[in-house]
């Protein structure tokens, strides 16, 4: 889940501290960061990366993209975060863009995320239905469900959340305690939207 990083559209509350040049050339590098760490394992045929762009139109997404090195790429759309992750399943799931089954969604605020954070939710998730990767900020850096999952309910994970709150993760497990599903958890990490959360990360 990709967002351009426009002058003074990204990281705002960042940049109220940094600056709107800064905060947007901080985003520009935290995704190229994730994607590189992605293409890495992408690269040993363990997964294949489709990018969920927001902040752009098609032909420049798609420039982007090409860009990044990366070939698959769709639009978020409009909605809340949990509507554009519910897209992006369904249209991965339609047109088949992806050989893998199991579908892991990663976000862009990381600039510790490395290898090994992948290697373990696809290792995890052969066990589990569900992986989560928990954030400060009561949220998620990571979602991953398995295909059995996938193929019961599309709406659970998302119905109910208060996006942008500090209840998140928990909400999002108590959605899924309603059923007989098996979970797991990556390691606690610190998203980066404000510059306390670059503070606490030295």
């Amino acid at each position: 889940m990709a967002k351009w990083h426009a002058y003074g559209r990204c990281k705002t509350r960042l940049s109220k501290d940094i600056g709107k040049f800064c905060s947007a050339n901080v985003q520009r590098k935290m995704t190229e960061h994730t994607v590189s760490v992605a293409k890495a394992i992408e690269n040993k045929g363990l997964i294949d990366i489709s990018l969920a762009i927001s902040g752009l139109g098609f032909k420049k997404s798609k420039r982007w993209s090409n860009e990044l090195g990366v070939r698959n790429f769709n639009l978020q759309g409009k909605g809340c975060l949990g509507e554009k992750m519910r897209r992006q399943i369904l249209i991965n799931k339609k047109f088949n863009l992806t050989k893998t089954r199991n579908i892991i969604f990663i976000g862009t605020d990381l600039p510790d995320f490395c290898h090994l954070d992948l290697l373990n939710a696809l290792t995890k998730l052969k066990k589990n239905d569900l992986i989560l990767g928990p954030s400060n900020d009561g949220g998620y850096w990571l979602i991953a469900f398995s295909e059995r999952l996938l193929s019961t309910d599309l709406y659970l994970p998302f119905i109910n959340i208060k996006w942008s709150s500090e209840d998140v993760l928990k909400q999002t497990i108590d959605n899924f305690n309603q059923v007989a599903i098996t979970h797991d958890f990556l390691h606690r990490k610190i998203d980066i939207d404000t510059i306390i959360d670059i503070k606490k990360r030295e």
